[in-house]
């Protein structure tokens, strides 16, 4: 029998030279209620979610992010409309890499974070 998960991913680590700093970029795109864990070898910051910790997450941590765009990228649910976001990661420092992309399920942009993260806002339709 074939493994299928419910979902392919199930979480997603962001790298980041400076966890504060990290986490008040993101905060001020809408992601401003993280919970802290320590219980592993480095703390993290976990996106709140709303399976709280049992649903896809994602976490930003104490790390060496790859190079600007040659790391993977994190798709990441959009608190606020594209332009919105657009603004929103200009204004806190990161880079708008594209224009709204149309998919059928909705429509992304993708940005860099300041890091140099590949971090994607995604609309659903």
């Amino acid at each position: 029998m074939q493994f299928v998960p419910e979902h392919a991913v199930v979480w997603a680590e962001i790298p980041v030279g400076d966890l504060d700093g990290a986490m008040a970029y993101y905060a001020a795109l809408g992601f401003d209620d993280f919970t802290m864990n320590h219980d592993g070898p480095t703390p993290i910051a976990i996106f709140r979610n709303r399976d709280h910790m049992t649903g896809v997450a994602g976490h930003l941590y104490p790390g060496k992010p790859a190079a600007p765009g040659t790391g993977p990228t994190v798709h990441l649910a959009a608190p606020a409309a594209l332009d919105v976001m657009a603004e929103r990661v200009a204004q806190a420092g990161g880079t708008v890499v594209s224009p709204p992309i149309e998919i059928p399920a909705g429509q992304f942009i993708y940005t860099q974070d300041p890091d140099g993260n590949s971090v994607s806002f995604f609309r659903e339709s």
